[in-house]
């Protein structure tokens, strides 16, 4: 099972910053005919992806492609259980990739509506947030 992580960071630790706004990089389908796009802000970690993966591929067989289009880069700490105050923050535990919504989180190719819709559904049970199914939108703007 590859797991999700960077190869290298300048700092081991990440501040927990803030999740506002809307997605403007990375919220149009821009590889495959199908995206799924998040709908609300959340923080998808190394294990949600990778289970979203394994659904994607198992439901598509063996015609089709996938994208991911998020990445887990930022680590998020954590203190060990019954552990005193103080001491500084603590080691970093996973990591997870910052999504923001209108981000497309994976895109399809190679299939139908029908079958697109059905694998959406799949993603969406894997993930903490409300996903939608979206379309590539043609030269000239047409659906």
């Amino acid at each position: 099972m590859p797991l999700l992580f960077p190869n290298r960071r300048k700092f081991r630790k990440d501040q927990r910053g803030r999740r506002t706004g809307k997605a403007i990089a990375g919220s149009e389908v821009a590889f495959g005919d199908w995206g799924i796009q998040a709908l609300e802000p959340a923080w998808i970690t190394a294990q949600q992806i990778e289970a979203c993966r394994t659904a994607i591929i198992r439901a598509l067989g063996r015609g089709g492609k996938v994208w991911i289009r998020v990445f887990p880069d930022k680590p998020v700490t954590k203190t060990p259980a019954e552990k005193r105050m103080g001491g500084g923050k603590g080691n970093p535990e996973q990591w997870v990739a910052v999504v923001l919504p209108g981000r497309i989180l994976f895109e399809l190719a190679g299939v139908e509506q029908e079958r697109a819709r059905e694998i959406a559904e799949l993603v969406d049970h894997k993930l903490p947030i409300k996903t939608r199914l979206r379309r590539r939108l043609a030269l000239g703007g047409e659906v």
